[in-house]
């Protein structure tokens, strides 16, 4: 059975997001956990509190062991994006793009 959780408009772009979540993917609950909490990266701790979302998730409402779990699938996919304004030389402006993600974590426990 398959148990998901999202986290919507993090502040995170998703590219940026996809890098870390590349590292986590099919891997156990526990492993990914570590992985993230060594990982030097702004999306690392957006990412470890969707994990720990998807483990909750499966264990109260689902009722499968948390020993079990293992990360099935996960993804970044890019959210609203902000969009401001810089001034530059000769009374110009350009534009600068503030990116979100929405992280989605699916876990499973094989059955």
């Amino acid at each position: 059975m398959d148990v998901k959780a999202t986290a919507k408009t993090v502040r995170v772009t998703p590219r940026k997001a996809r890098l870390v979540l590349d590292n986590i993917r099919g891997k156990s609950v526990e492993e990914a956990l570590a992985i993230l909490q060594f990982t030097p990266n702004q999306a690392a701790g957006a990412i470890a509190k969707v994990v720990k979302s998807a483990a909750a998730n499966a264990e109260h409402n689902n009722q499968m062991n948390p020993d079990d779990l293992f990360i099935k699938s996960c993804y970044a996919d890019e959210g609203l994006v902000m969009k401001r304004y810089m001034p530059r030389a000769k009374g110009s402006a350009s534009q600068i793009l503030k990116r979100t993600s929405h992280i989605t974590v699916v876990v499973s426990d094989g059955k």
